[in-house]
């Protein structure tokens, strides 16, 4: 269902549209949020198609909310890899109606259908400029002044010398007194155009107004123009500090951990960000939905231990890295386990969390644990070959050889020939058990045919000559 047909919660809340919305009740404004967090979830776990639709029932809900404009953009822009250019072109082509309804709906000032048009157009190309512009518009019109900067920025980002966006871009940071910015989009501006008369008064006029309100002379008291002046001029507090002061304001609301862990989760800080996120569980009631994100970055942590600990294997640093290495491994197995465990426990239906939790069980030896597992979820034809294979490697783990041969086999059959790995691992298999089980002409036959795909797979050159010396072996 696309964003377009889904129906959003503003829409079920019965919002005009208009620019004059209606104040967003608690209840509602609870909804999204839980909406939001489960986005969230499927954000890091590289959701991206499913997580756009969340998060765009966030922002068509509440336009004015920072982080949701952020989340939603994060997530498309992480879809396409930070391309800077989206979809293809005949993708974005699919979206040129949206594209054209929203400049409509500029020109008609229906600013919240130039948001929902808006964000249909970004989930083929998050860099669209005229879509930026045009959101920007609409949500300065509503009065949502972070998030029009916020669209105006990315609009920059996409074409940092576009005149156009950085003269918006200069007239939104000077109405909030950020003139140095607002010049240097100007001077931009000027690069582009040198003889616009109308670039070179704006710069002027900032630089007055920057002059008057540094300088205690404009309207007011002057006592508190200065006042400002200097804490405008003084070091500013760090973004981290600032989350946390807002933790601090309202103990209670889950958006300022969620916000804080994400900020610790961009700067790679993973223990960090499990630390707020852990508070965020005591603060939810133990909300399992904030138990799962938490549970995913204490898994990121563990994967940044382990590649730390390779790093120091590869350079040299001996047995302690090794052993580090090997203990870094072993939580994230356990960590894993405890974690799908949860996950099929909460969602008894799903077959992806079963077959990583079978996977999860092979890894920690746990032979009978996998096979129930991997029985469950081969019933998924998308992944009945992989369930096969592995079947076959823990039947043969518990020396049940025959029925790990009979797995193999119905692996191979099973495996697409464009998941060239595991089809050759499931020959590879096969042919080795095979020949454990003196099935020498079942051996030749899977072995051969995956001398065919892969000549130099392993050992499997040596593998026939030791079936064709076994066959002569036996003729005489």
């Amino acid at each position: 269902m696309s964003l377009e047909d889904s129906p959003n919660v503003a829409e079920r809340e019965g919002e005009s549209g208009l620019e004059g919305r209606d104040p967003i009740s608690p209840a509602k404004r609870k909804r999204l949020q839980k909406v939001f967090e489960h986005a969230s979830k499927q954000m890091s776990q590289d959701n991206f198609d499913y997580a756009t639709e969340l998060l765009g029932q966030c922002v068509a809900g509440d336009p004015g909310n920072l982080i949701y404009a952020q989340s939603y953009i994060g997530n498309l822009q992480k879809k396409y890899k930070n391309n800077r250019k989206g979809a293809n072109f005949v993708v974005q082509l699919s979206q040129r109606g949206a594209k054209n309804a929203a400049r409509k709906a500029v020109n008609q000032e229906k600013w919240m259908d130039v948001i929902r048009k808006g964000l249909k157009v970004l989930t083929v190309n998050p860099w669209d400029v005229g879509t930026l512009t045009a959101m920007a518009t609409a949500s300065e019109k509503m009065s949502d002044d972070e998030v029009e900067l916020f669209y105006l920025k990315c609009a920059l980002q996409a074409n940092m010398n576009d005149p156009d966006v950085n003269r918006q871009c200069a007239e939104a940071l000077a109405a909030r007194g950020q003139y140095d910015q607002a010049i240097a989009c100007l001077h931009r501006v000027e690069k582009v155009r040198p003889d616009d008369e109308e670039v070179q008064k704006l710069i002027s006029k900032f630089a007055v107004q920057k002059t008057i309100e540094r300088g205690g002379m404009g309207k007011g008291d002057p006592a508190k123009t200065q006042q400002q002046a200097a804490v405008d001029e003084g070091p500013q507090i760090p973004r981290e500090e600032q989350l946390k002061q807002a933790i601090r304001r309202t103990p209670k609301n889950l958006a300022g951990y969620h916000e804080l862990s994400q900020y610790y989760i961009d700067e790679e800080q993973y223990e960090k960000a499990a630390e707020v996120l852990e508070k965020a569980y005591e603060v939810s009631g133990q909300d399992p939905d904030v138990r799962e994100r938490w549970e995913d970055v204490q898994l990121r942590a563990l994967r940044q231990k382990i590649i730390q600990a390779q790093e120091a294997v590869d350079n040299g640093e001996g047995e302690p890295a090794q052993t580090a290495l090997a203990q870094a491994q072993k939580a994230m197995v356990e960590k894993e386990v405890e974690v799908f465990e949860k996950r099929v426990e909460r969602y008894p239906n799903n077959l992806e969390f079963k077959f990583k939790l079978g996977q999860r069980y092979q890894m920690a030896g746990r032979y009978n644990d996998a096979i129930k597992q991997f029985q469950l979820s081969r019933t998924d034809p998308r992944r009945k070959g992989v369930c096969m294979l592995c079947l076959g490697q823990c039947f043969q783990k518990i020396k049940q050889n025959r029925l790990a041969k009979d797995h193999y086999e119905s692996a191979i059959q099973e495996i697409p020939d464009r998941d060239a790995d595991n089809k050759k691992m499931a020959l590879y298999l096969a042919g080795k058990i095979a020949m454990r089980l003196d099935d020498l002409e079942a051996a030749e036959k899977h072995l051969t045919t995956l001398a065919g795909l892969d000549f130099t797979y392993r050992d499997v050159s040596t593998l026939l000559d030791t079936i064709a010396q076994r066959q002569e072996d036996n003729e005489e």
